[in-house]
């Protein structure tokens, strides 16, 4: 309930201060759950890739210690949120959104990097969809930043979805396959980017 009431609030909102967000390829989105992997390019673009994929709803990590208070916990919590140790992921990172993707019916984004200053990916996001017996699904964010270039219509949002990459359950995640599927998340990250805006770059910033 809290999720759809978020969404009718800021889509809006977002809306008139940036004008309304350009989605492409959304027919590309498989029924049922998926892992939507991204690379990570602001601190904004979980929320703005949960709006384009909507009606979709997203479960979401969080550090553990925002579930400390009960009334933030219970907001997090409706919002989809659940708890990872950061510190110390080990395999909870792993068995959470394996369980919820195949228990519920909420999907799952990840940012293969795990960081927005890095362009190497990670194996977690590969696993989780293996494990799950769900697809990955490339996507990728183009606009604002930060909040100053969020407030101009200069620089719109613009999210593009990729075809969806189905892992059978018996591969064997080894080097090898795992480099040739990131290698295929990579090329499609490439393309929708160029889709967007061909002479786009993302520049990683400094920390």
């Amino acid at each position: 309930m809290l999720y759809r009431l978020v969404y009718y609030i800021f889509a809006p909102l977002l809306a008139l201060i940036n004008l309304r967000q350009k989605v492409y390829n959304k027919e590309n989105l498989p029924q049922g759950n998926y892992v939507l992997v991204a690379p990570h390019r602001t601190w904004m673009d979980p929320p703005l890739l949960a709006l384009a994929a909507y009606p979709k709803q997203f479960g979401f990590m969080a550090k553990q210690e925002l579930f400390k208070n009960p009334v933030g916990s219970w907001i997090i919590r409706s919002l989809h949120a659940y708890p990872v140790d950061r510190k110390n992921p080990g395999m909870s990172a792993i068995k959470g959104p394996v369980k919820m993707l195949k228990d519920t019916e909420l999907s799952t984004i990840i940012f293969p990097t795990g960081s927005r200053y890095s362009k190497k990916m990670k194996g977690g996001a590969l696993l989780i969809a293996k494990m799950a017996n769900v697809p990955v699904v490339p996507a990728v964010y183009q606009g604002p930043t930060n909040l100053k270039e969020l407030f101009s219509w200069r620089n719109r949002r613009q999210v593009a979805f990729g075809q969806p990459i189905y892992i059978d359950r018996k591969t064997k995640l080894t080097d090898e396959v795992q480099a040739d599927l990131e290698a295929q998340i990579q090329a499609q990250f490439d393309q929708l980017d160029h889709q967007i805006n061909p002479n786009y770059h993302y520049q990683i910033p400094k920390k």
